[in-house]
């Protein structure tokens, strides 16, 4: 693996620690619902997908 693409992939784990702390996530666990769920679902699982596709394009440009 190329130096560059390992040091995206720890920018991402940094920036999902920074995400998935708990100040973070006290900011979004409100009362408010978006489509019948509790907006810090919404916060949680869109991180996650977005993480995941992230992950998945640097992993796809790795093996071109």
């Amino acid at each position: 693996m190329k130096k560059r693409h390992e040091q995206k992939l720890v920018i991402l784990s940094m920036v999902l620690f920074v995400s998935f702390n708990a100040p973070i996530l006290l900011l979004f666990n409100q009362v408010k619902a978006y489509f019948g769920l509790p907006f810090i679902y919404i916060y949680i699982f869109g991180i996650w997908f977005a993480s995941s596709i992230i992950s998945f394009v640097i992993f796809k440009k790795f093996d071109e």
